[in-house]
């Protein structure tokens, strides 16, 4: 029988951690300190109410033993049970502001961390917004959701919880002190003696547990991308086609495994601080009973200053116990600060420079299906293209989690060769050629996903680096083969492109793509859910909606991994139909996979090996007998497009090279 993936307890529990040094041994780099003072600037304010309701707090504190010490010499001993009586009114009304200074501590430092939350969130989730598409096909999204929660988070407790207990326990530290050597030097100078052998140890392992808290954190990022990765529906279809439950649960029990083993040694040297802060607080107070009792004996002083000291300890090793915890949680706040500003410093390849201006090609269509865009030709001049190295597009935390970081080598992967050549302004441009050729890579360019290694890449006579990608995005328009359908209405995925469109616009744009039909049909109609990546719709209805979306942002230019690859016969119809919408009267750039996309296209450029190998019409190229009759042979003769019949291909007795595998 089965025992069950990952170790079990007992002996063997903690065989699953191994620390990592290439996690553990990394430290907090410089300036951290003053950078986290910066995002603490705005809140000034707040926090000054709270250090002054801190620091009335800290008197209280202090002020209630002595009362208490007062009304043993002064009301009990002498019998008085008017000083008594007043003594406990006023400790009783003390202890009542005491309790309402905790709440505006309390809620003042939520504000504060409340605020910090959002302003760390919202900027590290912009600043990844901005990464290039490289970025995102290296980083796990279980690690990057882990900085926007976990460390943001840990960072808070920096400027909240850190910060109360080091401000509170310092001002009750220091008024407690002056307040005891008033009362007894001696006995004050004796309960203190211990305190330095617990110093050396707290500080050892407020070390170990800052190194603890960052493997910790990459060992949680770890279990959460196994979870992102599993859970999605793409992910759980995998796991169930393929059949292997058990490696799917061992595969997670070990890495869960590994998170638990680290938190019972983290929870282990936590203890371990706090019991030996417990123990000196017993032992002091010990001390102060001895040596104090000894002294009232001697008439040195009165029993209630005996007592006044004794209630005054108990309130010292509070703080200082505090205290001596703030080192650690700071040292590990200041660990998921490091992780935030990590991800914060990664500069993004694709910016706007700052004399850009907006890609001005003409007035903007209203929005109807139906309309032609402003004439822009697309320019490719003399362009190479090679892939950023690791290094300059990701981070080895985001990409390696809680394992050694091999070293990156910085190889660059070249793609494009010195390509040159125009898209004419509302004409259907081709792109053909064997996988791997670099077809995707030029419409990437296109949209300025990647920016050239070499050369320039122009539409309406603007170099994309240039102008502004948010004007750029308004007028270059994608859909790829594998649309993506946000987890939300069929209104709001469609309203995606253009948020002010009205209903008349939806329907229309729906009505252009051939989807409004079905659409119309459904009980909820636009309100209908599509689910996890629009799984609840299928292959042909999905394309058709993200037509509708194109067709609703109305772009002067059509960037198009042509979305019939993968249909059935009945849905490539509906959307090569609606694919002669999308594509009237704009510049349209597209990956061809059908041979009716060939055949209507004004221009067929051949991409073999990163270079434009041969370009013209259809017949033109079948005539010549070279790479573009190899694969018309090989990809397209058998297909039987919409309205056309099957053209003969060369002659039987040519046999073209094997294809090539890899991404277009």
């Amino acid at each position: 029988m089965h025992p069950g993936p990952g170790p079990g307890p007992g002996p063997h529990m903690m065989r699953a951690f191994v620390a990592d040094p290439s996690v553990t041994k990394q430290r907090v780099r410089r300036g951290t300190i003053a950078r986290i003072a910066g995002y603490a600037r705005p809140y000034r304010w707040d926090l000054a109410i709270f250090l002054l309701a801190a620091a009335l707090s800290a008197v209280i504190t202090v002020a209630i033993p002595v009362l208490l010490g007062v009304v043993i010499d002064r009301g009990v001993l002498p019998k008085r049970t008017d000083v008594v009586l007043g003594i406990a009114a006023v400790v009783a009304g003390l202890a009542i502001l005491d309790a309402l200074l905790t709440f505006v501590q309390r809620w003042y430092t939520a504000r504060v961390g409340e605020g910090l939350i959002y302003d760390l969130r919202t900027q590290v989730f912009a600043h990844v917004q901005r990464q290039p598409i490289a970025f995102f096909t290296r980083a796990h999204t279980g690690s990057l959701v882990s900085r926007l929660n976990g460390d943001v988070i840990g960072a808070q407790q920096a400027l909240t919880s850190t910060l109360v207990s080091t401000v509170s326990s310092t001002l009750q530290v220091i008024l407690v002190l002056v307040t005891m050597i008033y009362f007894s030097w001696l006995v004050t100078v004796i309960a203190l003696v211990l305190i330095p052998m617990f110093i050396l140890p707290a500080r050892l392992v407020g070390r170990r547990l800052q190194r603890l808290t960052r493997e910790s954190m990459q060992l949680d990022a770890a279990m959460g991308s196994t979870m992102t990765e599993r859970f999605n529906v793409a992910g759980a279809m995998l796991a169930k086609l393929f059949g292997r439950p058990r490696e799917e649960i061992g595969v997670f029990a070990e890495r869960a495994a590994k998170v638990r083993d680290v938190g019972v040694v983290r929870a282990l040297y936590g203890s371990t601080l706090f019991i030996a802060l417990t123990l000196l607080a017993s032992l002091s107070t010990a001390v102060i009973y001895g040596a104090g009792g000894t002294l009232v004996v001697n008439g040195a002083f009165q029993v209630g200053t005996m007592v006044s000291l004794a209630l005054l300890l108990n309130r010292l090793y509070g703080p200082i116990t505090a205290l001596s915890n703030v080192q650690v949680n700071a040292m590990t706040a200041l660990v998921s600060f490091d992780r935030v500003f990590e991800v914060l410093d990664l500069q993004p390849l694709i910016e706007d420079s700052p004399q850009a201006v907006p890609l001005a090609l003409g007035p903007r269509s209203n929005g109807s299906a139906n309309a032609s865009g402003p004439a822009a030709d697309i320019v490719f001049d003399h362009v190479s293209f090679h892939y950023p190295a690791a290094s300059e597009v990701s981070l080895a935390s985001l990409e390696s989690i809680a394992l050694p970081v091999p070293e990156r080598t910085g190889v660059r992967l070249g793609v494009l060769h010195d390509i040159s050549f125009t898209a004419p302004a509302r004409q259907l441009t081709a792109l053909v050629g064997p996988s791997g050729a670099g077809k995707t890579t030029i419409t990437a360019l296109v949209a300025r996903l990647h920016d050239p290694s070499e050369g320039a890449v122009r539409i309406g006579g603007f170099d994309l680096r240039d102008v502004t990608q948010e004007s750029l995005h308004e007028a270059v328009g994608v859909v790829t083969q594998d649309a993506h359908l946000y987890h939300d209405t069929i209104r709001a995925n469609l309203a995606y492109a253009r948020p002010e469109a009205t209903e008349a616009e939806l329907i229309e744009a729906c009505e252009a793509a051939r989807i409004w039909h079905l659409i119309s049909e459904l009980p909820d109609g636009l309100d209908t859910i599509v689910g996890d990546r629009g799984y609840r719709m299928s292959g042909g209805e999905k394309q058709r909606i993200a037509l509708a979306r194109l067709l609703l942002k109305a772009p002067a230019v059509v960037v198009l991994d042509e979305a019939t690859a993968h249909l059935d016969s009945e849905s490539e119809a509906a959307v090569q139909r609606a694919l002669k919408t999308a594509l009237s009267g704009r510049t349209s750039l597209v990956i061809a996979h059908r041979l009716s996309t060939i055949r209507e296209a004004d221009q067929i450029l051949v991409i073999d090996d990163g270079r434009v190998r041969e370009r013209g019409g259809h017949d033109e190229l079948l005539a010549s007998g070279g790479l573009y009759a190899d694969l018309y042979r090989t990809q397209f003769a058998r297909q039987r497009p919409i309205g056309a019949g099957h053209r003969p291909g060369p002659p039987r007795g040519h046999f073209p090279p094997p294809p090539r595998f890899g991404p277009g």
